[in-house]
């Protein structure tokens, strides 16, 4: 595990209190968590069913999301808000096999995942890793390094991919509008979200992150769509996560409790 580390962890950061960045990591089966992280991911599995494979089952789509984007829609930039830590398969890596030229930023409130940027950009040019709250998305989008790396009169791929159930409904609005706003015609918005459709297990895995983190909130899928604004969803639309075109065939009808959990959507900004 990461305590385990010579010189880890670095003195100047608290990993007293759980993150949610380090939280998914623990549930992936990642070693960049510590003693608190894993309280919390342990402490939620137990009380949700499926926890980890929605973990996995969210990553895969991330997957699936940013190769779609890459490879059918053409983007070649990619702004990744509440990226978490890096672990396999990340946004640059799936981006980059189709388009040895697509940036990316990854943007995240942890310092933990700044401190894994630096060895992720000493070897990938085209990646930045900034320290940002997701809920100041003027100060996010002025950073210097996303302005200096991306350019927002192109179109690019927007993603808030296990991040919108950490906002609040009215911060949610606000945040979600203004990153709306800043996208040049022909950009993508590519969300996944803790979803609400009355099972049992979605609420209380809302509660248990809310009274943890102090950050978690179940959408409808109505609510979660009416997100994406007058952006036109790509098929199949808001689907449960392991519905969203996926690699091979799928029973809508025999979805595990974890595969519940999450639901995902990309939208297009035609104007």
């Amino acid at each position: 595990m990461t305590e385990d580390r010579p010189g880890w962890p670095p003195p100047e950061l608290d990993f007293s209190k759980p993150t949610i960045a380090r939280a998914y990591d623990a549930l992936l089966g990642g070693k960049d968590n510590f003693a608190a992280d894993r309280a919390l991911a342990d402490h939620a599995c137990e009380h949700i069913p499926g926890l980890r494979d929605s973990a996995v089952e969210n990553r895969k789509v991330l997957v699936r999301g940013v190769r779609w984007l890459a490879r059918e829609a053409g983007i070649d930039q990619f702004l990744d808000l509440g990226s978490g830590l890096p672990t396999v398969t990340n946004t640059h890596e799936v981006a980059k096999a189709e388009n040895p030229a697509a940036r990316t930023v990854y943007v995240d409130i942890d310092p933990l995942v700044l401190v894994h940027g630096r060895a992720l950009l000493a070897e990938n040019p085209e990646t930045r890793v900034i320290v940002g709250d997701v809920r100041e998305p003027d100060a996010v989008l002025g950073h210097e390094e996303v302005t200096g790396h991306l350019d927002f009169g192109r179109p690019m791929a927007l993603m808030l991919v296990g991040m919108l159930h950490y906002l609040s409904p009215d911060i949610g609005d606000r945040v979600v509008a203004t990153l709306r706003d800043a996208l040049a015609p022909g950009s993508y918005l590519f969300m996944t979200s803790l979803v609400d459709t009355g099972l049992p297990a979605q609420q209380e895995l809302a509660r248990i992150t809310r009274e943890s983190l102090e950050e978690g909130w179940a959408r409808t899928p109505e609510e979660i769509e009416r997100h994406f604004g007058d952006f036109e969803l790509v098929d199949p639309g808001v689907v449960y996560t392991a519905l969203w075109r996926p690699d091979g065939p799928v029973d809508p009808g025999a979805l595990t409790p974890g595969e519940q959990l999450g639901m995902a959507g990309i939208a297009l900004k035609k104007s």
